[in-house]
């Protein structure tokens, strides 16, 4: 590993909380989802909370995101005030550049607000 996971303060996105960890498999191709519905982050003009679920699939070349320190980095976005699309692009940027899978897919479906539901979808691939 990386880095040693330490108490985290929740005052901003933090993608140093991200931590790496060696692919024990190279060249075996295998695919990794993660899926929460807790993710929360706050609407930058009302400042009030989105929910959403938040699921992440993978495929590791030669390293995995370990899944405290995503737990964690995810919930740094919790006081954030950011935009949907955003969010999306930020949680692929900051995983491609701390593991370069070979694929990426981050997938954001936020519950409804004033009736409309938002799901944004971004991918990635080397």
């Amino acid at each position: 590993m990386k880095n040693k996971i330490s108490q985290p303060k929740f005052d901003k996105i933090n993608p140093e909380l991200l931590v790496a960890m060696d692919y024990e498999y190279r060249g075996k191709k295998i695919e990794v989802t993660i899926e929460t519905d807790e993710f929360t982050c706050l609407c930058p003009w009302s400042h009030l909370p989105d929910f959403a679920k938040l699921t992440i699939i993978y495929v590791p070349d030669k390293l995995c995101v370990e899944l405290k320190s995503l737990k964690l980095y995810l919930q740094s976005f919790r006081n954030a005030g950011i935009v949907h699309e955003s969010v999306v692009n930020r949680v692929l940027s900051d995983l491609t550049k701390l593991i370069s899978p070979k694929e990426m897919h981050i997938e954001a479906t936020f519950n409804l607000r004033g009736g409309i539901k938002t799901t944004v979808k971004a991918d990635y691939k080397k």
